[in-house]
């Protein structure tokens, strides 16, 4: 392989970078590392077009470690809804605590220690943020190499030859621009599916286009299925409020704010789980979702009970539901009885 990929594909990148709020324009001094932290969490395992408007969001809302740091939990995790893997939300918190009390560490091996770092993440704040010399490979810069070097092996078992591979061309100056380098070039050229290799900086020395088959790689094992799941969502009105319970903090969705739901079991649990003993009108739909290990139906029940009734949770104005940050497939729930009620 020749011993100009980084300088060509940097050259590309000076002029075709994409104009991100989290970024710095190619060359030019390093963007505050707090921006490119919060991105970097955000887009894990989400795509830029949505962290966009959640960043600019979280930015002017917490601008720094320490604002972020000294806000209220629930006020995070319900501007968070709808971003997904809500984990990220919990140890986004932490980490933000520990380095507002610390400061954020400029080396992977530091950042490796924060709550929620792993290690792509560490080496995208250290290369980009830092300045550091690091081998940062996600998604698309494992498909752009793959493709590069016509690696055979399937993944997940060829990420460890893929990252070496990524080392061998990654530079030792501009480690961070390359880095994006690579990610708007799999973003926007080799794309999973049909890429545009004609207009690919690094063509003349892909194995990839040479074998006439590009989109070939990376090879992937096929999936296994994942498990259905089944559920029962319950919404209660007491005048113009419905219920709302807080999820555990440990678990699917932990901390967020929710509709009551049964247990998710291999098969429908009816009323099971209740918040409350009412007389329960089963709706005639249903609500799906995919989770990353698994996908969930959830039949939908209502009911109303009276204005001096207790019931456990929080009781929320039905016409202000958008506010409560709900995650999605309890948004999607509570779109559909904001449209029917308990009639």
């Amino acid at each position: 392989m020749p011993d100009n990929i980084a300088a060509r594909l940097l050259d590309w990148y000076d002029a075709n970078a994409r104009d991100l709020p989290w970024r710095a324009r190619p060359g030019a001094p390093a963007p505050d590392p707090y921006r490119v932290w919060l991105s970097e969490v955000m887009l894990q395992q989400t795509q830029v077009a949505t962290v966009k408007p959640y960043f600019e969001k979280f930015l002017s809302r917490w601008p720094s470690f320490a604002a972020l740091a000294a806000a209220d939990d629930a006020d995070v995790m319900a501007a968070w809804a709808g971003l997904g893997y809500y984990a990220r939300a919990r140890n986004m918190l932490a980490c933000a605590r520990v380095a507002a009390a610390a400061g954020l560490p400029d080396t992977e091996a530091g950042l490796l220690g924060l709550p929620g770092v792993g290690g792509y993440t560490a080496a995208a704040i250290a290369a980009i943020a830092f300045g550091r010399r690091a081998v940062v490979v996600d998604a698309n810069v494992e498909r752009v190499v793959a493709r590069l070097f016509a690696v055979a092996e399937p993944l997940p078992g060829a990420k460890a030859r893929i990252k070496a591979l990524t080392d061998s061309v990654t530079p030792d100056d501009r480690s961070g621009d390359f880095a994006q380098a690579m990610m708007d070039l799999g973003s926007g050229i080799c794309t999973a599916r049909s890429p545009r290799c004609l207009l690919c900086p690094l063509r003349a020395d892909c194995a990839g286009f040479a074998s006439g088959d590009p989109q070939a790689f990376p090879v992937k094992a096929a999936k296994a299925a994942r498990p259905h799941r089944y559920g029962t969502m319950f919404w209660v009105e007491r005048g113009d409020e419905v219920l709302l319970v807080r999820r555990p903090d440990k678990g699917l969705l932990g901390g967020m704010r929710a509709l009551p739901t049964g247990p998710w079991a291999d098969a429908p649990p009816g009323l099971a789980g209740a918040p409350v003993e009412a007389h329960w009108q089963m709706r005639n739909v249903t609500v799906a979702h995919g989770f990353t290990h698994f996908t969930l139906e959830c039949a939908l029940a209502a009911a109303t009970i009276a204005e001096h009734a207790h019931a456990d949770g929080e009781w929320w104005p039905i016409a202000d539901i958008e506010s409560a940050g709900l995650p999605t497939v309890f948004a999607k729930a509570a779109r559909i009885f904001g449209r029917v009620g308990c009639e």
